[in-house]
């Protein structure tokens, strides 16, 4: 595999990864919980997946030929209380992981060495790629700790359960 091809997989790995870390905090949550805001100023999970999925088809369609900041595109609505039901929040994170994927899946060795447009600023394609592989993990960070409040003792970990590193590490070394 090439180095460019390799550097697609990768990067389609760990956005599966933090893609999964998002559903499995949203599954620990009741109905409820999806629309818990700490206070004012702070997203509750639902406006977070809002401002995901936003930023996802304003970033991933027509990645190559036009800016990623599209037109169409209301940032600031993103941000107000729009989704109400489980299901529209889940419509539109699949809509958003789909619109990521299916460009994903389409990129070619020749486009790594394209120049791609955020708000008028110049990307590489490696770039603009790292770029949201860096923004939708903070996101998704948000909401991974929001679930854990609202779940809080019912809360099963995603990651290494606290005192379970040698365990874990016993577990993977012997393999």
């Amino acid at each position: 595999m090439s180095t460019a091809m390799a550097f697609f997989e990768g990067a389609k790995k760990q956005f599966a990864y933090y893609r999964s870390l998002g559903e499995k905090s949203m599954a620990q949550v009741g109905d409820e919980g999806l629309f818990f805001q700490y206070n004012e100023e702070s997203n509750s999970i639902a406006v977070i997946v809002q401002h995901i999925a936003g930023n996802m088809l304003s970033r991933w369609t027509d990645f190559l030929n036009s800016d990623g900041e599209k037109e169409w595109r209301n940032r600031d609505n993103e941000f107000g209380e729009v989704i109400k039901t489980r299901e529209e929040l889940m419509q539109k994170w699949n809509e958003g992981w789909a619109c990521l994927e299916h460009t994903l899946n389409g990129l070619t060795e020749e486009d790594l060495s394209k120049t791609v447009y955020i708000r008028a600023e110049a990307h590489t394609v490696p770039e603009a790629i790292q770029r949201q592989l860096a923004h939708y993990p903070y996101h998704v960070g948000q909401m991974v700790f929001i679930a854990k409040m609202v779940s809080q003792k019912e809360w099963e970990t995603l990651s290494i359960a606290r005192n379970k590193s040698a365990d874990f590490n016993s577990k993977m070394f012997g393999k």
